[in-house]
């Protein structure tokens, strides 16, 4: 999995680039609280490849919490910039510094 950050100069948005390996996955999603954890507002188009690959803009100067969605059970991104623990979820998310 990884995480691709493109500042915009014109904008106060990120475009953020999501990537997922999931070669037997029918569905990968990105959910956070940048849309309200919506697995319907944030969708991976899969590549013939098998990796699931999406950009989205964000605000910047913000800190978000997420995951992937991956046929309906929860995934981590390791290489996030931190994680936060989470008390209604039970564990920790990671965290999408911008």
């Amino acid at each position: 999995m990884a995480i691709a950050k493109q500042y915009l100069k014109t904008k106060p948005v990120c475009k953020v680039t999501f990537t997922v390996p999931a070669e037997d996955a029918k569905k990968v999603s990105v959910v956070g609280d940048f849309n309200d954890w919506n697995p319907k507002k944030h969708v991976l188009k899969k590549l013939k490849n098998g990796t699931f690959k999406g950009a989205f803009d964000l605000p910047v100067e913000n800190t978000y919490e997420f995951k992937y969605l991956i046929d309906g059970e929860y995934a981590t991104e390791a290489e996030a910039d931190g994680f936060k623990w989470n008390e209604f979820a039970g564990t920790e998310n990671p965290i999408l510094a911008l």
